[in-house]
Formats: structure tokens, sequence, C-alpha cells
């Protein structure tokens, strides 16, 4: 009988609050950001969720939920009950990624201690001071090269990394499930190890069969409350 490996859902939830939110009383912006946090608390054992600011990074997105979870059903019961709290009056979704895991199929010969979100079929977020998101398609001649060209392009990618063991990266998969294919992150404490590991990507003889890897977000990991306090 086949061993059944657990396969996560990830959903990369992007927030923007209205001006209007801040022109609130003291109290009720106090009262809606507590209210808030206490829902995202009550999914705590359905939901594994770390949040990051973006104040002062992005224009178009205050603050991010990465959540993952086995049930994509307490996803959307989280979601849900969020859409019910008084500041979701107030917020926006600019941006919204769905995705699952799965072993990558290029890793099985592959090892890189501090990089098993590479290719894991669950995520783990470790949990660095930075974070950066982007989502990710491949050209159609990606998927016509043959396995073995694939694998010896993909192996150039592994080398590059080697360069770089303090960038963890988290692969996610949404074929099917959302308009990208993958959605990637990666978590560092020093955000200038990651500029310079995707400047030496696209040097990579594999960039070429790159179509879409944008918008990139750089988050900044703080408490929930945190973040809603960077909201004014």
């Amino acid at each position: 009988m086949t061993e059944q490996i657990r396969r996560d859902f990830v959903k990369y939830s992007f927030f923007k609050v209205d001006p209007e939110w801040r022109r609130l009383s003291e109290k009720d912006r106090q009262d809606s950001k507590a209210q808030f946090a206490e829902v995202l608390g009550e999914f705590s054992d359905r939901v594994s969720m770390s949040s990051y600011s973006m104040v002062g990074t992005r224009g178009d997105a205050d603050f991010l939920l990465w959540k993952v979870s086995e049930e994509l059903e307490a996803i959307n019961e989280l979601m849900a009950r969020i859409n019910h709290t008084q500041l979701a009056r107030y917020l926006t979704m600019p941006h919204s990624y769905l995705a699952m895991t799965r072993r990558s199929p290029y890793i099985d010969d592959h090892k890189h201690e501090g990089q098993e979100g590479t290719g894991s079929a669950t995520i783990r977020i470790i949990g660095r001071k930075y974070l950066f998101i982007y989502p990710f398609i491949k050209t159609h001649e990606w998927y016509q090269l043959p396995k073995e060209e694939r694998q010896q392009l993909m192996n150039e990618h592994f080398v590059i990394g080697h360069k770089y063991p303090d960038v963890k990266i988290s692969t996610a998969y949404s074929f099917g499930l959302d308009d990208q294919e993958f959605v990637l992150g990666f978590e560092t404490d020093d955000p200038s190890h990651f500029l310079d590991l995707v400047m030496d990507l696209r040097e990579s003889k594999a960039r070429p069969y790159t179509l879409v890897d944008t918008p990139i977000f750089s988050c900044i990991s703080k408490p929930v409350e945190a973040c809603l306090d960077d909201l004014g």
C-alpha cells in the first residue's frame, strides 16, 4: 500500500486598509484591531499562520497573512470569519495566491541542509525576519524540454542556492488551483543575501524559460498586533 504523504494548502492573503479607517475614533480602531487578532487566534489549532507588515515596502498592500493548513475548509472558514470583523469593512485584498505543497521532481539526488522547503511535501514557516514572495510562471517551452535537460538546468539553480544557505525557500504549487503555476517564498534575516541570490539566478541558463515572476513582495515579520498597529 502506498504511504500517504501529508500535503498542505498554502494561502498568501495581502490586505490594504482604506484611509477612512484612520478617521475613526481611537477606541473604534483599537476595538477593531483587537477583534481581528482574536479571530486569527481562534484558528491557531487548524491553520499555521504568520503575519508580516509591508508598510514602507509596498504601496498596494499593508500586511500579509501567510497561512498553511491540511484543510482548505479551514482557510475558507478563517477568511469568512475575518469578513465578519469590523476591520474587514475597511480592508481590500489586492493580491491573493492559493497553492499546495508537493515533492519537487528535481530533488531526488539533491540534498541541501537548511533548504528543506525546496522540495518537501509540507511547508514549515521558519519565522525569519524577512519574507520575500512572488508568483511564478514558466514558459510552455520549459515543459517540452526532456526531463534530463530540465534536471541539468535545475541543478545549476541548486548550485547557486548553495551560495546562500541562510535564504530558505518554500515552493508551493498552484497548477489548476490559481492563475500562477508556483508561489515562491524566501525567508532570510538579511535582505542583501536575497538580492544577491536573485541577481545570480538572472544569469542562469534556465532564466529564458521564466514567463512571469512579479509582483514581488518584501515583507517584515511581526506579530499580527504589531502589523495592525502599523496601519495607524
